[in-house]
């Protein structure tokens, strides 16, 4: 019997978000109920986290209340700071440097918290309690206004990545490092996000294995010549994510993963992935195919091990074993 729970994430966001367009457009919602009756196939029900311009998407609305209705799924929160009310400017152009919602002040991150999950709940009819940052962004502060706004559980914690270069807003500190942070679940408080406690928001990061050649040479990757073959040949970060790793760094991640006994495995992925030029990455109808394809055998795979659940479910288990 599977055991190992697998949990779908969708950063459900709206098109080629990546080329920081002005004008954003959310066709990709067209392509969801593919990716849909894939997981359903499998007996996985997908988490959308969902942001401003899909939730105002009538096509993407229509699709999540009829998967929320048959139990098939689950809808969270994903806020991206430049595009989510109230659009307050923070700096000469918001939608060209994409700033982090922690560079905002309080109020105002705290009032795009409450539109975006005023706005959720009224769209689906339910409460809300998942949430993964825009660009990962995440902090205490931003864990504390989750907390009072009724949220149980986020999802933005990449373990081992150093987003610090990355940058939002201009001369801001970019990204947050989340090196040395725990892969597995855990919960924290909002004093000290990266350090387990006993009760507060729960983190459930994605699932990242970092390379073996990275963990005994990370030398390699620092030289300018040697970067591109020491990548090649064994990626410094395995994600099970189609967007980040082939099929291959895939199941080197969830492998690992489970040979280390980890609690559950996170796939994510982005809604804008799924549809041909919707991405950087998959800009053709072939190579959303050959992504099809790859997801089948990961999926596959997985499902001899893994049973598909919720986020929201999760957490339940980890309350009641907690409560114990």
């Amino acid at each position: 019997m599977p055991e190992t729970p697998f949990i779908v994430t969708v950063d459900t966001e709206g098109d080629d978000i990546w080329s920081r367009p002005r004008a954003v457009t959310t066709h990709n919602a067209h392509f969801l109920p593919r990716f849909q009756s894939l997981c359903e196939r499998y007996g996985y029900r997908p988490v959308y986290l969902a942001n401003y311009e899909m939730v105002m998407s009538e096509e993407f609305v229509e699709f999540a209340r009829d998967v929320l209705a048959r139990r098939a799924a689950e809808i969270g929160m994903h806020l991206h700071a430049w595009n989510s009310p109230p659009l307050i400017p923070l700096t000469d152009d918001d939608f060209h440097h994409h700033p982090y919602l922690f560079e905002y002040p309080d109020e105002v991150m705290r009032e795009k918290i409450k539109v975006m999950t005023v706005l959720l709940e009224e769209r689906f009819g339910q409460p809300v309690m998942s949430h993964r940052a825009g660009r990962f962004g995440f902090d205490g502060r931003y864990a504390a206004m989750l907390l009072e706004a009724g949220y149980r559980i986020d999802c933005s914690v990449t373990p081992g990545i150093d987003w610090s270069a990355t940058t939002g807003a201009p001369g801001g500190a970019g990204g947050p490092d989340y090196r040395g942070f725990p892969k597995e679940p855990y919960f924290f408080t909002p004093r000290d996000i990266a350090t387990p406690a006993r009760s507060g928001l729960l983190e459930v990061p994605v699932t990242i294995e970092t390379g073996r050649l990275f963990r005994s040479a990370p030398w390699a990757y620092r030289v300018p010549l040697m970067h591109g073959v020491a990548n090649r040949l064994s990626p410094m970060y395995n994600w099970v994510c189609p967007g980040e790793n082939d099929l291959a760094g895939m199941r080197r991640a969830a492998r690992r993963a489970r040979a280390a006994g980890g609690s559950c495995i996170v796939f994510q992925v982005h809604s804008s992935e799924l549809m041909p030029g919707g991405s950087r990455t998959f800009r053709s109808a072939n190579a959303v195919e050959r992504l099809y394809e790859n997801l089948e055998m990961l999926f596959a795979e997985l499902s001899v091990w893994c049973r598909g659940t919720t986020l929201a479910e999760f957490h339940a288990e980890l309350s009641t074993k907690a409560a114990a």
